[in-house]
């Protein structure tokens, strides 16, 4: 999504290198890139002012004019504004001190709040959680059965007392779903209530009503972050009319410029806690400022190839091959066969690549990468014999 964003700030900061000090003029024609820059990506306006006037004053300041390498230092003060803009630290579910943790999905229809439940219950799973995904969505037609097959997928129970299609009373469901969670051990609830086309009265009443039914701990906006500066407009008026404690940002793998990423916690004040990036219910975690700007930067993400790492692979598999390849033994075909078969679930090849610092450069080369690619080489080990894959050639 930060591609352009990315490419052109990678632009302004080359012109910078190579200088032994910057002037006012270099400081004054930086600044006006990134501006540009930003508002291309679709930033909203009154961040994009805040965002260069702090970097221009902390560029004139004696932290740059005193440095060895003025060019560094502003790439660093630009990627710790960012890193504020985004929200500075990683924010965490408060999980309540009585089970369950209620939280409550919010946002208009078609952001992806189904999806996203079943997301998070998955997340959820994974920190050995035990979620409940609960059914309030009664106008949506289909959504109760929707939430179902997601809920499936996730192996997640759900909680649908009511068929939807416009029967059923949301709120009672809401509330009866607390106690059914507390009889069956559920320590977490998650709520998914319905969406409108559009922000009205009867949305916000509706979810109002359910918020002072079930006293949520969390409730998250869930916006699409491809529909730019509406998603800020959007944001505003449902901290307004409802209010809520984080942003889950979904389809952040999109081609749209991504401004709202960049606007939303600037303008409500509320942090972005989610962010999923693809259609897989695997493609979901915590949002962490510090690595998105990173990222933005094209200064990688290693820390998230890491723990995608960690969670994929047994740590029993990865000794053994790396006592393999560390040893005399041969390193054989099917040694390779299990090795490039451990790095396809970490998911995309282009995705881990785009993970690496300064693959920016390289973005095209990285597009044209095909894992059909890998399913031809794997097919052709897999038509060799046991001796011949044995066999170091």
């Amino acid at each position: 999504m930060f591609e352009t964003l990315s490419d052109r700030l990678t632009s302004v900061f080359s012109s910078l290198r190579g200088k032994g000090r910057l002037s006012e003029e270099d400081i004054n024609a930086t600044a006006r890139e990134i501006r540009l820059a930003l508002l291309e990506a679709d930033v909203a306006l009154a961040v994009v002012r805040e965002f260069i006037a702090r970097i221009k004053d902390r560029a004139r300041g004696e932290e740059v004019s005193k440095a060895l390498n003025p060019a560094q230092q502003v790439i660093r003060i630009v990627n710790e504004e960012l890193v504020e803009i985004l929200g500075g630290q990683t924010r965490q579910i408060r999980f309540a001190k009585n089970p369950p943790t209620v939280i409550m999905l919010a946002g208009l229809q078609g952001a992806g709040k189904t999806t996203l439940a079943g997301k998070l219950a998955r997340w959820l799973s994974a920190e050995r959680n035990t979620p409940l995904l609960v059914a309030a969505d009664l106008q949506r037609p289909n959504a109760v059965t929707q939430l179902q097959v997601v809920g499936e997928r996730a192996g997640t129970p759900v909680f649908a007392p009511e068929p939807g299609n416009g029967v059923g009373d949301p709120v009672r469901v809401a509330r009866e779903s607390i106690e059914h969670a507390r009889r069956d051990n559920h320590n977490v609830v998650i709520i998914d209530t319905a969406g409108r086309l559009g922000v009205d009265t009867e949305m916000m009443r509706q979810a109002a009503d359910i918020r002072d039914a079930v006293k949520p701990d969390e409730i998250l906006f869930v916006v699409d972050a491809m529909i730019g500066q509406d998603a800020v407009n959007t944001a505003q008026a449902f901290l307004d009319g409802v209010g809520f404690d984080a942003v889950a940002l979904t389809k952040l793998d999109g081609d749209a410029r991504g401004g709202a990423a960049l606007s939303i916690r600037h303008i409500t004040g509320r942090p972005i806690m989610f962010a999923s990036t693809g259609e897989k219910l695997e493609d979901f975690d915590l949002f962490h400022p510090d690595r998105m700007a990173s990222r933005i930067l094209d200064m990688g993400d290693v820390l998230t190839l890491i723990e995608q790492a960690q969670r994929t692979f047994d740590e029993a598999e990865v000794e053994k091959m790396a006592s393999t390849i560390a040893s005399d033994e041969d390193f054989t075909l099917d040694d390779f066969l299990q090795q490039m078969s451990m790095v396809r679930k970490l998911g995309p090849i282009g995705n881990l690549l785009g993970m690496m610092p300064g693959m920016g450069q390289m973005r095209e080369q990285i597009d044209n990468i095909n894992d059909k690619d890998l399913d031809r080489i794997q097919a052709v080990i897999q038509s060799m014999t046991p001796a011949e894959r044995a066999t170091r050639r």
